[in-house]
Parts: C-alpha cells; structure tokens; sequence
C-alpha cells in the first residue's frame, strides 16, 4: 500500500512525533507499505528518508510554537494527495490537517490516528483541579460534537492505549481500533545503570551521592505539569534529600527554568538527543516522575520500565496503566501533596526489588516497535480491503 500521513505536527525539531514518524518511514517498506508524511514546511519540496518520503508544502509558522508550522491553503495539500494517489489517507491531527485529510475529495479510505486528547491537555490541565473532570467534559460537549464529525469522516480511528480508547468510545466516536505503541526494548535495560552518571546527576541538582534522584522526562508543555512535580519534590525534601533530574524541551522551557531555579536541588538539563545517554539517565535513577494525565500512550514511562526503572505517576489517563504496585506508585493528579507521599512511599522500599518487578512488568505491558507497526499496517490492511469509497 501507498499510505500518506497528513502530518500537521511533525518537525525536524520535534519530539514524540518526530520519533514516531521517523519509525514509521523505517518500518514500513518491512511489510512491503510505501510510507508518505506529507507536512508542513519552510517550502514544497521532496525529501527521501530512511526508506520513505517526506513532501513538504509550504507553510506558516504555528504562531505558539515556532518549532512547528500549520497548513494553510488547502489546495496546496489537497493537490498533493491527488498527485501522490494514496491507497489509505492517515490524518494525525484533530485540528486544520485532520480535516484537510477528511475533506480531500479522492476515493481513498482513511483513518484517524489519535496523537492527542485535546479535552484532557488543555481543559482537564487548566479546570479540571478546580471543576472536577466529570464536569469539564460536561463543559466541552460541544467539542465532543466537534470530535465525533470529524470521526464520522474517517473509516475508523486509531488509539495507542485501550484507556484513550475507552474514553473517546464514551462520547460516541466509533470503529476505534487500539495499537498500542512500541519501544526498542533492547535500547533500554537496567544493565545501563550507572553509578557514575547518578552521582554526576545529583551533583547537577547539588546533591551528594547518599539522596535519591528522580528523573523527569517530558515536553515543557502545560499538560506535563511539570510545576506539580517540582512542588512534590519540593515537599519531599522536607523529609529526606531528594534530587529531581529533567530532561525536556518545549514552549515552556523559560517557565520551568524559573519553578527550578525558585526551589531548591532541581536541574533543568534540556533535550538529550543521544539514545544511549537517555538510556543510562533513566535506567540510573531511583525513579522516574510523571506529571501529565493526559498522555496517549507514555513513551517515557514505557522506556523508563524497560529501563527498571520505578514509576512515580498520577491516577489518570494512559499514564496510570503503566503503574502496578509491585514498581509504582500513584497519586491525585494535579495534587502535589498526594505526589510527595508517593515519592517518599517509593524511596522507603528496596530499589533492586522495584527494579527487577519494573523490567519484568515491562517484557508483559510493552510492545516492540515491530509489534506495533505489525498491528497498524494490518488494521490498515483490513479498511482498504472492506472500503467502499
């Protein structure tokens, strides 16, 4: 099959679905699918990358976030889907590029791939510690009235977590299918714990050896809450040293630059592009700390568990599926006092036993990359053979 994803929030600059894509232009030709992203970009042009095609179609800067841009003429993507000739269109966005896809008036069958909750990151981060969830999604029916057209224009929608999966089915989208994503599991181990790089981290937040170390791994975005989790480390010290390690980047990296610099013992250490460095960094934390409960899937939590490394995370969303109590604890979302007794109800159990729970957790609950992408490319299959467009 000729797939083309119209991909409004992939960048070279990009995180999670820059990863992914990239994966996806990989993996494809393996199960004989020739994989197309068609994206927004500084010009039209062309670009081959490892075994697919990128077509970029100029575009604008996304005006929150200039590491990104966003369709604007709808002919200049609509053109390119009829050049491309697809067998399946992908949209990746509930926004202007999901229903650029939705609309093209071509014959080929289409499918939505959810890489976003849009009620939970936005209405859920900012009123739902206030209002209650329950009541924002009452709030925001007129979004879900919104949602569910733009699933009545696709074929079926893809979900990575069966919770995303649940939640959307329960405002009436139908045909979602569940794929759960995947890690290269063999990239990520408790072998790569290192006892040198902990005492360098630690020293980074101003801290001897004997603290424990946490590690945070996320885009500085709203949803990652990452001031809940600097106010429950915060808190945490009152009790015992504890150090918080965060590595990210993101719209927000000004602000959470000021949270860390206001508490005491937090590192703000940027991007890590280089796998293994990211590798060693988890797997040599006493544990990782999550703030978003807005997740889709949980990458980070996925690597961290092949890492042994124990979760610290909130009682919501995909985020919470990944938790078990034999190597994870959970706390209220949004409630950084709730987050504190978590952190310290996991630093007073034996490290070696959390870890040997969390890598045996991670061989059941994560796919490989390969896993995934088999589950995709056939549920793609299925909707071309069946479509009747």
């Amino acid at each position: 099959m000729r797939i083309v994803d119209v991909c409004e929030f992939y960048s070279p600059t990009g995180g999670g679905v820059r990863r992914y894509v990239e994966q996806k232009l990989e993996f494809g030709p393996r199960f004989g699918h020739e994989i197309i992203i068609l994206a927004p970009g500084p010009e039209t042009r062309s670009e081959k990358m490892r075994g697919g095609t990128i077509e970029w179609v100029k575009a604008p800067y996304l005006p929150v976030d200039r590491n990104y841009r966003m369709f604007w003429h709808a002919q200049d993507v609509w053109q390119t889907l009829d050049r491309l000739q697809p067998d399946l269109v992908e949209g990746s966005s509930p926004w202007r590029g999901g229903w650029l896809a939705a609309r093209w008036p071509g014959k080929a069958p289409r499918m939505m791939f959810h890489h976003i909750d849009p009620v939970a990151v936005y209405p859920q981060t900012f009123l739902g510690g206030l209002l209650g969830e329950a009541r924002v999604d009452r709030l925001f029916g007129w979004f879900w009235n919104y949602m569910r057209r733009l699933n009545d224009s696709y074929d079926g929608a893809i979900c990575t977590n069966p919770v995303l999966a649940e939640r959307f089915a329960s405002f009436g989208l139908k045909n979602i299918e569940v794929a759960p994503f995947g890690v290269a599991r063999e990239k990520f181990s408790s072998d790569f714990r290192s006892e040198e790089l902990r005492r360098d981290m630690l020293a980074e937040c101003m801290l001897g050896p004997e603290a424990a170390l946490l590690v945070a791994v996320s885009r500085h975005h709203p949803e990652k809450r990452l001031n809940i989790v600097i106010d429950a480390v915060t808190q945490a010290q009152r009790t015992r040293p504890v150090g918080l390690f965060i590595v990210g980047d993101g719209p927000m990296r000004g602000a959470v630059t000021r949270w860390a610099e206001a508490a005491r013992h937090v590192h703000v250490a940027g991007r890590i592009n280089d796998q293994k460095k990211l590798a060693s960094v988890l797997a040599s934390a006493d544990a990782l700390i999550h703030g978003s409960a807005a997740e889709t899937f949980g990458l980070a939590l996925a690597e961290a568990l092949c890492s042994g490394t124990p979760l610290i995370v909130p009682d919501a969303g995909a985020s919470a599926t990944f938790a078990a109590p034999a190597y994870a604890e959970t706390y209220r979302t949004g409630d950084a006092g709730d987050a504190a007794a978590a952190i310290l109800r996991l630093l007073a159990k034996d490290r070696s036993g959390l870890s040997r729970a969390a890598s045996a957790a991670a061989a059941v609950k994560v796919s490989t990359i390969e896993q995934h992408f088999e589950t995709l490319f056939g549920i793609y299959e299925r909707v071309v053979a069946r479509s009747t467009r």
